[in-house]
């Protein structure tokens, strides 16, 4: 930086016009840079990684990381040139012991703590983009991972952003196979044994049709949920993604195989005939 402060200093920056041009020319050499930097980025590191045998998510993630750390120092170089040219006494106010440089020294405190608590998650591969987590109270997909903050997509669309100093506990829901859990409300005095032959059949009439199921579904059979309700309960493990896709469609496929069956299911606010 002293080099720059001393050739900035030979400009001899005098007026208000000087300062003017210095900084329209400043701007003009920052996007130039700028534009230089990310083509240089993207004909080096980008096609590095697409050569590697880094996953394509892993890619994704390392290229909006270092896209985002790249950003980051050109604005900062280019924000000491503005202050350096408008006379801004930059290395004394970051030096000084006042007020301005305790405020300056907490905030790079908590851009520290997102720094160093990205690189952790970098390495040790928590998530990547594309992958869907649950980090506090917040359900979705990476959409994008930075130097200071990580930007998830809910899946009702809403982007959150959160600075990486405060992503404690992360879930990750996209490593391995996923478990499928489908309660099968029935009443009390349902033939069981029926059911169970009725699901068996179903399992085996249907499975060859999709692939993304891994392995045999477990019939785990009648449960009470915290609630009284009883339940005939079927899990199934599927390759990440598939959870909705066939939950919808071995509930539907389990319950018009036990309507056709004569089997009553009960509804909400539904009583058994023998109440009645």
């Amino acid at each position: 930086m002293k080099i720059i402060e001393k050739y900035l200093a030979s400009w001899h920056l005098d007026t208000l016009g000087d300062k003017v041009i210095s900084l329209i020319l400043l701007l003009i050499l920052f996007v130039v840079a700028k534009k230089l930097c990310h083509f240089a980025f993207t004909h080096t590191v980008e096609k590095s990684l697409a050569l590697s045998q880094t996953k394509p998510a892993r890619q994704k993630t390392l290229i909006k990381l270092m896209n985002s750390a790249l950003d980051y120092t050109l604005y900062f170089i280019l924000i000491y040139w503005i202050l350096t040219i408008i006379g801004v006494p930059v290395s004394s106010l970051l030096a000084g012991a006042g007020i301005a440089g305790v405020a300056i020294g907490l905030g790079a405190q908590g851009f520290l703590s997102d720094v160093l608590n990205g690189f952790f998650i970098l390495l040790e591969n928590q998530f990547d983009v594309g992958e869907t987590v649950e980090i506090g109270s917040i359900i979705g997909n990476i959409s994008n991972v930075g130097i200071r903050t990580t930007q998830i997509r809910g899946f009702d669309g809403t982007l959150h952003f959160i600075p990486n100093r405060n992503i404690t506990i992360v879930s990750n829901k996209s490593r391995g196979d996923m478990r499928v859990q489908i309660d099968l409300p029935i009443f009390a005095h349902s033939n069981l044994e029926q059911i169970g032959q009725i699901i068996k059949s179903i399992n085996d009439e249907q499975l060859e049709k999709y692939p993304e199921i891994v392995g045999t579904p477990t019939i785990l059979g009648p449960r009470t949920l915290p609630n009284g309700q009883l339940i005939y309960r079927v899990d199934i493990f599927v390759q990440n993604g598939q959870q909705n896709h066939i939950y919808s469609r071995f509930f539907r496929l389990y319950q018009e195989g036990l309507v056709r069956a004569g089997i009553t299911l009960p509804t909400a606010n539904t009583f058994s005939p023998a109440q009645k």
